[in-house]
């Protein structure tokens, strides 16, 4: 059967709570593999949330619903201070950026302590700002950004990362609303491990199954390449979906 963007697939899924150094709870989930433990994790960080990003924005949801049966991966979302999800709300303000950096903290400190292994963070927009400015961490393999601003994340920052020397990768619309793959490429230039991949066709928000696909098969690609490419369609048995999607 094919995969839809309704599709939830087996994984042995719970719900979280991080800590962060400044006091607040923030809650989140955990979605691991059947039956067998994960090859690689994925931290998400999802985009602006005055904006409506929140963990469940739709590209994270997916790789929850897929990645861990697809791919052997552990995805953990969670959301930032300050947000609400169906999963729930988490304690604090918007920190525009700067405070949530406990918050990317509490995330890696909770893989650490749960021996999560070969950690990757995914940054989505606002989420990318978060990875540059705060995911220098030496618990993180590398990292996949997706529709990358640059506005909060400043050339200091893209000159850290390039001296913290972990992989890095950048996915940029061709139509992106802040940052298109010309710009990227002269921006990124000076992350030398830095690899900058236009996608034709799509926009900020990804929107669409052949971009979700696109997205999915990109991370995997990097963090589990022998799970590359993702199939299309899966047995019936695996197949579930989400009740009102289509």
């Amino acid at each position: 059967m094919e995969i839809r963007s309704s599709t939830v697939l087996p994984a042995r899924r719970e719900p979280i709570e991080l800590h962060t150094g400044d006091g607040l709870r923030l809650v989140g989930e955990l979605a691991l593999p059947p039956g067998r433990p994960p090859v690689a994790t994925l931290v998400c960080l999802h985009p602006l949330p005055t904006h409506g990003g929140m963990m469940d924005s739709h590209l994270y949801r997916k790789a929850a619903n897929r990645l861990p049966a697809l791919a052997d991966l552990a995805v953990l979302r969670f959301n930032t201070r300050g947000t609400s999800s169906e999963r729930g709300a988490s304690e604090g303000v918007f920190g525009d950026g700067e405070e949530e950096r406990f918050d990317v903290a509490a995330a890696l400190e909770y893989a650490e302590f749960h021996d999560l292994p070969n950690v990757w963070l995914v940054g989505w927009s606002f989420g990318t700002e978060l990875t540059l400015k705060w995911g220098r961490d030496p618990l993180v393999t590398g990292a996949v950004l997706l529709s990358p601003p640059l506005r909060r994340a400043t050339d200091a920052d893209l000159d850290a990362w390039a001296a913290f020397g972990r992989p890095l990768t950048a996915l940029v619309p061709e139509f992106d609303d802040y940052l298109r793959p010309q710009e990227a490429k002269a921006r990124f230039a000076r992350v030398p491990q830095a690899e900058v991949v236009g996608v034709e066709g799509a926009k900020h928000l990804w929107v669409g199954e052949p971009y979700v696909r696109i997205v999915l098969n990109e991370i995997v690609r990097r963090v589990n390449s022998a799970a590359h490419p993702l199939p299309h369609e899966v047995p019936h048995e695996m197949l579930g979906e989400v009740p009102g999607e289509g």
